[in-house]
């Protein structure tokens, strides 16, 4: 019976979309001047290492597809996932920074010290210097390795920029958000500045008020245009949409102006935006000789943040939680080179497994001393075996606000309810702690012209509560929580989460610092800790001390 109710409540049917050939459209998000059309050019025998072409959604919600049952139109994506594989269990991180950090490094935000939050602007943090990159890994194997787009792990000091973690070049922006015309992000009052980046340095020259989904299409183009594609490409295409703030060319709302609800109308324009941009990056690849040696994967870096037009229904809660609408992302990869093309994937795959899985793919080496936490997967993807992974941690995060009536005895003695965590072992999915918002948000609750809460299903916990259970390939909606009726596999998936916890490096999250205001920057957000400074400072106490001692001792 609850099978029964379940499945009826599923809005998850693939719906058959018009979709556009490649091509059909003209002067989109993006494209290039020419015929995209013609016939790919003779590149000559293309070498066994694919191009591989990484495009990461920001905040798309998991509705927010067509072939997901959205309202608003995805030709591109969905003609694209049609004809190659839809992972249709597949997860990410519940915020931007943790999500790309597990993408770049393979490894669980616990192995890494970025287990809370996300990067803020001012503080001196980044993802750690000893960690190996994805980019680093390809080009010890002879690919050419560029970067479009929002870096958003960290920039404090130079050796944190995409250009030396791998990145053969760079064009985007350091932070989290900013403006999609000025490019200018403001933190905090009076602390704001630019951020728009060619490399190393700001990028006024490029600054014309161009939409940055088109900017970032127009330079993916330009690198596709100028490479040889005889020789293997890593292409990483980091959107800035559809994060806020919530802003569109106007041709865009065109098919919209029915949506009532401002910020869903908004946020339809820049996702049709966005899709009509990655169907630019794909006639580009096409028109230069890359398409038929080429993987193309597309993820979305977490949930949908409904306040700001994201719908994740039919599942739960959203972006910054480790409900399924937080973590469950939209994924497919498209390529030629797939065996089974026009496939579903439903067998567990996770954001770190995209490391070794393309590592493998580009014939490169993982060293055995690099703890990895994911697998390769291209198997389970191409060919539709059994996924090696078997578990996901979601995160262990010791410093958020603690659950106040958490406790070593509601864990068994095994685990501290009070902090927020949540592990997948098989079927099962546990949280502890403070899991985040947790409503249901259907699309009716998008029906007014302001935000609405009435229409969303809410749930009140008893007091007390700081562990759920739910059974996520029965229920994965998470309807009925299970761990009142099988104490036995909580207390294992506790077990769980206290072996992993064993192996976590100390949290990185240090107080914001003064020196990053971009006042003292020319107005720019960048690095400001110089590493020489710290030392000649340290020197010059060590020569005074000295200078010192040698008085006294006259003295």
């Amino acid at each position: 019976m609850v099978a029964a109710v379940l499945a009826g409540l599923s809005l998850l049917s693939l719906l058959t979309c018009g979709y556009l050939a490649w091509g059909s459209r003209r002067g989109g998000a993006g494209e290039a001047p020419g015929n995209l059309l013609g016939e790919e050019p003779a590149a000559g025998a293309p070498r066994s290492q694919p191009h591989i072409i990484f495009i990461l959604a920001d905040d798309q919600g998991f509705r927010d597809v067509g072939y997901h049952g959205s309202e608003i139109r995805t030709p591109t994506l969905d003609k694209l996932a049609a004809e190659g594989v839809k992972l249709e269990n597949y997860y990410v991180q519940p915020m931007c920074t943790p999500s790309r950090s597990q993408l770049i490094t393979g490894k669980y935000q616990i192995h890494t010290g970025l287990q809370h939050s996300i990067i803020r602007p001012t503080q001196p943090n980044c993802l750690p210097l000893d960690n190996v990159t994805l980019p680093q890994k390809l080009k010890e194997v002879g690919y050419s390795t560029h970067m479009v787009g929002k870096w958003h792990l960290g920039f404090y000091r130079r050796e944190c920029m995409p250009t030396q973690r791998g990145f053969d070049s760079f064009f985007g922006s350091l932070l989290g958000s900013g403006d999609y015309y000025t490019h200018f992000k403001c933190d905090s009052p009076g602390i704001c500045g630019y951020d728009l980046y060619e490399n190393d340095n700001a990028a006024w020259d490029h600054d014309n008020g161009i939409y940055s989904t088109q900017m970032y299409t127009q330079k993916v183009q330009q690198i596709l245009a100028s490479h040889n594609p005889r020789k293997p490409i890593f292409l990483y295409i980091a959107y800035q949409a559809v994060h806020s703030p919530l802003q569109a060319p106007g041709r865009y709302f065109e098919h919209y102006r029915s949506i009532n609800n401002i910020n869903r109308r908004r946020y339809a324009a820049m996702l049709a935006c966005l899709d009509e941009a990655i169907n630019n990056v794909t006639l580009a690849l096409r028109k230069y000789g890359y398409y038929e040696n080429s993987i193309i994967i597309y993820s979305s870096d977490n949930g949908g943040q409904p306040m700001a037009g994201g719908s994740n229904w039919p599942l739960r809660g959203s972006k910054g939680t480790y409900w399924e609408g937080g973590i469950r992302a939209v994924g497919f990869v498209h390529s030629p080179l797939l065996k089974n093309k026009g496939s579903v994937c439903k067998e567990l795959v996770h954001i770190t497994d995209w490391f070794p899985t393309l590592i493998t793919l580009a014939e490169g080496q993982i060293d055995e001393d690099i703890q990895l936490d994911g697998y390769d997967v291209w198997e389970t993807i191409s060919e539709g075996r059994r996924s090696p992974r078997v578990d996901i941690l979601h995160n262990i995060d010791p410093i958020y606000t603690k659950a106040k009536n958490g406790s070593w005895a509601a864990g068994y003695g095994i685990w501290n309810t009070a902090i927020q965590s949540a592990i997948r072992v098989n079927h099962w999915k546990l949280l502890t702690g403070n899991p985040g918002y947790s409503d249901w948000v259907p699309p009716q609750a998008f029906s007014n012209a302001g935000p609405n809460r009435w229409h969303n299903e809410r749930v009140s916990w008893s007091a007390g509560k700081t562990v759920w259970l739910f059974n996520i390939t029965a229920d994965p909606y998470e309807r009925v929580d299970l761990s009142a009726r099988h104490p036995e596999v909580v207390k294992q998936l506790l077990r769980r989460l206290s072996q992993f916890n064993k192996t976590a490096v100390p949290v990185r999250y240090p107080p914001k610092d003064p020196r990053s205001n971009p006042k003292l920057n020319g107005g720019v957000w960048g690095p400001w800790f110089k590493e020489d400074e710290k030392k000649k400072k340290s020197e010059k106490s060590k020569g005074g001390n000295k200078q010192k001692k040698s008085k006294n001792k006259k003295k």
